[in-house]
C-alpha cells in the first residue's frame, strides 16, 4: 500500500526536477524567458514568457501553442473545436489574447498559475493532435462518445486540489456506485513518457485528499502506434489502469456499474 512519506518524496523530487530543469533568460521589453522541461509534440521544451504589470505579472506563450497547430492543418475555427479549446483553458483558469494563451498572476499565487499555464498548452496540444483536415474527430470526442453509448454516466472537465496546493484538471470523474469507487478517466491521445508523467503527478498529487478507494483510469489512443511497455509499466505501478483504445471493451464494465 502506498504510504503519504512515498507521495511526499515522490512530490519533493518532482519539485526539484522541476527546478533543475528550468532555465530564465532577459529578453527584450522586460520580458524574461522561462524554458521548463516539458516538451511539445515536436519534443522541444516548452517556453513560456512573464513580464511585471500593475503590481503582478502576466505569463504567456506569445500565440506559439495555437499557431503552431495551425501551421499543422489543425482546424481550430469550427464552433465545436472552439467549444472545447475555449473548455479546456476554462478548465485552466487560462484566457485567449488573440491567439495566445495567458494566464495573470500574483506574487503569491505565481507558481500555481505558472503551472496552470503548462498544463493548458499540454492540454491544448494533445486535445488537437490529430486534428489535421484528414481526421474526422478528437480522440476526446471518441472517447466521450464510447462512454455515452456504453451508458456511462460522467461529470466532465473535473478540478481537484491535490496536497501540493496545485489544482488538476481530469477530463471525466465517474461517481461512486453501489459496486464501484469513484473512478477518474483520462484521455491521453499521445501516451509518451512526459504525457504519462503528467497524469501521473497528477493522480498521485489528487490521491491522497480522494476517497481512499479512488481509482484511476487511463485511456490511451494506440490507433496510429503501439503503446510502449514502459509507459504502460509507469502507470501500473503507480495503480492507474492503462486502457489502450484497441482494448477499451475490457474496461465497460468497471466503468458502467
Amino acid at each position: 500500500m502506498t504510504t503519504l512519506q512515498e507521495i511526499e518524496k515522490l512530490l519533493a523530487d518532482y519539485r526539484t526536477w522541476l527546478k533543475d530543469k528550468t532555465s530564465l533568460r532577459e529578453i527584450d521589453q522586460d520580458w524574461v524567458e522561462i524554458t521548463t522541461p516539458f516538451l511539445d509534440r515536436h519534443n522541444d521544451a516548452l517556453q513560456i514568457y512573464a513580464q511585471a504589470r500593475n503590481g503582478g505579472y502576466v505569463l504567456t506563450d506569445d500565440s506559439y501553442t495555437v499557431h503552431d497547430l495551425q501551421a499543422s492543418g489543425c482546424d481550430l475555427d469550427t464552433e465545436k473545436r472552439k467549444d472545447l479549446l475555449k473548455m479546456t483553458l476554462n478548465g485552466f483558469g487560462v484566457r485567449m489574447n488573440n491567439d495566445a494563451l495567458e494566464v495573470h498572476a500574483s506574487a503569491e499565487n505565481f507558481p500555481a498559475r505558472k503551472h496552470n499555464l503548462i498544463q493548458a498548452i499540454l492540454a491544448v496540444n494533445d486535445l488537437f493532435y490529430l486534428a489535421s483536415p484528414i481526421v474526422r474527430s478528437l480522440f476526446i470526442e471518441d472517447v466521450l462518445a464510447w462512454l455515452e453509448a456504453n451508458e456511462v454516466r460522467y461529470t466532465p472537465k473535473v478540478k481537484f486540489t491535490g496536497i501540493s496546493g496545485f489544482d488538476h484538471l481530469f477530463e471525466f470523474v465517474i461517481p461512486k456506485s453501489r459496486e464501484q469507487p469513484e473512478r477518474i478517466v483520462q484521455p491521453i491521445n499521445r501516451p509518451t513518457r512526459d504525457s504519462a508523467e503528467a497524469f501521473i503527478y497528477a493522480w498521485s498529487d489528487t490521491r491522497e485528499v480522494r476517497p481512499p478507494d479512488s481509482k484511476a483510469y487511463a485511456v490511451l489512443n494506440d490507433v496510429d502506434q503501439p503503446i510502449s511497455t514502459g509507459v504502460l509499466d509507469a502507470f501500473r505501478n503507480y495503480r492507474i489502469e492503462p486502457v489502450p483504445w484497441s482494448r477499451r471493451g475490457d474496461a465497460v464494465k468497471d466503468l458502467a456499474a
